[in-house]
């Protein structure tokens, strides 16, 4: 043990007493910097998911058992911390005589490496459409979210996830360095005070001056205006136009930054308010404080009126992402997401369960542009309720956006369904919903049937079809999918517990299970799309698509096009899986086996198969028992070409 790196956490008023890490694997500890642990918010003991750590402390000091912790029997002060999938920040409180000594707090690091930008990224589109959602009904106001005294520890920290997803972005950045480094300026009338010597021209306001003002030379005789005057002002005042930042446009930047800035602070000392809370508010805080002391603004004043109209806001770059963070910024402050329970909870980091939520959305879009379907109504998404405005999207809750698909020209309309989460219970009746085996619910599935027909119908006329997608928030979905191994390797893997190709099984469960499955397909945040098809036609099909966060434009074209194709192919009904279908819902829907005791004959074409049910039959007859027995003891039956004496026979 004394072989491997160790880290030591000091436990805080029971100096040198710490806590003791091993790593079991190598590389999977680490004591991260000071500045980027504070920068990113995190604890600067950093750990790995899906890694194994033993723990030391002092006699008499123990950690709490929890899914995470799990304390030796015989050494109570020793164990194991199994990171598992956790993902975020752990408290580990640290025991001594019955009552908490220090609370000591590591961080969980994600095997994805850019998991830290991977989350802030999905955070932030989700605020996004979140937001996009309320403005179809409703404009934003100018008063700024007051935080209730009462508010849980959980829905604080939920909220602030959303604001900061905002304000730390990449995008916010780019947009107050654009504002410094290219401010909008505009002229405005000055004066100031010149010699006399260095004028150039003269209006009525400095001939007046040349009358009037004191601290006067006398003129000598021989100066050319000693006929009009006889002395001249040594000073005199003129006006210019001098170039000023301080106009509204830049006022307003002030002033939102200013407001995000009382944001944060109001979270530092709400009661609620945990550690990790703290910690982020305050390096938040910290980046807006460097923002609002830029020269620039130290130059503006404060706003007096909202310039909500101007071209300079709702055009230029760098101020209009400003005015929509500002417009975004109320509404993300009001929005409760009991579904991110278990992304925030405890100050987590869920990332696989975020990019599950996130790429609810990411299809939603998708769905719609491709079926060309009206866009998802925020009163079905957001509701209001006692804590402000709730998402109501939340795992395990089925959630639905529908419509009619219209065709080009002679094409059909299609009903279009995309569900999340939506459960398809046991059903042996293959006329109905669900799954001939047990209950199953993918992540979220796409079903299609023709326009002019209820869904129950098209499903017992098998015109219905269903394809399932499910989120993995994992880099090795293409090695999982493309490595065949040896079976002998595969067996033993599995006996390990390692089972490389369960994620693919599972879609062949979806497909195989589920009544009217003709496609399953993983989504994880890779590179490569991979997909098999059983013949020749788009479907039936399994395979995996990548869509990565920070990337989702570039990176759903394969899926796009994928849905494009399933769009010409349900219209399509000529295709031969439209051939399928009836045939299938012909054939099931006898209820009784078709049972023959006669023996079936030899097939003229051995290897051409035969539909017995659908074949004509040939009836002739037989001049004598002589002939019946040739007939059946060689199955060939003999025919005339010619009718009447003399003709060919052909048998």
């Amino acid at each position: 043990m004394e072989n491997r790196p160790i880290i030591q956490i000091p436990i805080a008023g029971h100096e040198p007493a710490c806590l003791i890490l091993h790593e079991e694997k190598r590389e999977t500890l680490f004591e991260e910097d000071k500045e980027i642990a504070a920068g990113n918010g995190e604890s600067r003991w950093q750990l790995v998911e899906g890694c194994t750590y033993e723990y030391e402390l002092p006699e008499g000091y123990t950690l709490e058992r929890s899914v995470v912790v799990r304390p030796f029997q015989t050494h109570p002060n020793c164990g194991r911390i199994c990171t598992n999938i956790y993902v975020g920040s752990l408290p580990l409180p640290v025991w001594l005589a019955g009552e908490v000594a220090d609370t000591v707090t590591v961080e969980i690091q994600s095997v994805k490496t850019d998991y830290r930008s991977d989350y802030q990224e999905m955070l932030k589109d989700i605020t996004l459409k979140c937001t996009e959602l309320l403005m179809q009904q409703s404009a934003p106001v100018n008063q700024y979210f007051k935080l209730d005294p009462a508010c849980s520890a959980q829905t604080l920290y939920q909220r602030f996830a959303f604001i900061r997803s905002l304000i730390a972005s990449d995008e916010f950045a780019d947009a107050v360095h654009r504002i410094r480094t290219a401010p909008v300026t505009k002229w405005k009338e000055a004066e100031v005070t010149r010699n006399i010597s260095n004028l150039k021209r003269i209006n009525h306001q400095i001939a007046r001056q040349l009358q009037t003002r004191n601290q006067r030379v006398p003129l000598p005789g021989s100066h050319p205006l000693r006929g009009m005057f006889e002395s001249l002002p040594q000073k005199v005042t003129v006006p210019y136009k001098e170039e000023t930042v301080d106009i509204p446009e830049n006022r307003f930047v002030k002033y939102v930054l200013e407001g995000f800035l009382q944001f944060c602070s109001s979270l530092l000392s709400h009661a609620c308010a945990g550690e990790r809370l703290k910690r982020e508010a305050r390096q938040t805080a910290g980046q807006l404080e460097q923002y609002l002391s830029l020269s620039l603004f130290k130059e503006v004043g404060n706003l007096t009126v909202l310039p909500l109209n101007s071209p300079v806001l709702q055009r230029k770059e760098g101020y209009r992402e400003v005015l929509q963070a500002w417009f975004m910024f109320d509404m993300a402050a009001r929005l409760v997401w009991k579904g991110g329970d278990g992304v925030y909870e405890a100050g987590k980091k869920d990332i696989a369960t975020l990019y599950e939520y996130w790429l609810f959305f990411q299809l939603m879009e998708l769905v719609t542009e491709v079926f060309q379907l009206p866009p998802a109504l925020a009163d079905k998404l957001i509701v209001p309720s006692k804590e402000g405005l709730e998402l109501t999207l939340k795992q395990g809750k089925a959630q639905v956006v529908k419509g009619i698909s219209p065709g080009k020209g002679n094409q059909r309309n299609l009903h279009v369904e995309f569900h999340y989460n939506q459960t398809f219970g046991a059903a042996k009746d293959h006329t109905r919903m669900g799954s001939w085996t047990q209950r199953m619910r993918p992540d979220y599935t796409l079903t299609i049937w023709p326009e002019g027909m209820s869904k129950g119908q098209a499903e017992r006329q098998e015109l219905l079809i269903h394809i399932h997608f499910d989120a993995k928030y994992r880099m090795d979905i293409y090695e999982r999918l493309t490595d065949d191994g040896m079976l002998e390797k595969e067996k033993l893997e599995e006996r390990l517990g390692n089972y490389k190709r369960a994620d693919l099984l599972k879609m062949h469960a979806y497909k195989d299970a589920i009544h009217r499955t003709v496609g399953a397909y993983i989504l994880y945040p890779g590179t490569q799309e991979k997909r098999f098809s059983s013949y020749h036609e788009i479907v039936p099909g399994l395979g995996a698509f990548a869509i990565a966060p920070g990337k989702a434009k570039d990176s759903t074209e394969g899926l796009k096009k994928f849905l494009l194709s399933i769009s010409t192919h349900t219209r399509n009904r000529a295709s031969q899986w439209e051939k399928i279908s009836f045939h299938k819902q012909q054939i099931l829907s006898i209820q009784e086996p078709q049972v023959t005791g006669k023996v079936t004959p030899r097939l003229y074409v051995p290897e051409h198969p035969v539909d017995w049910e659908n074949s004509s039959v040939l009836v002739g007859y037989y001049k004598d028992l002589l002939h019946k027995e040739w007939i059946l003891d060689n199955y060939l039956y003999n025919i005339r070409t010619i009718s009447g004496r003399g003709g060919d026979a052909i048998g």
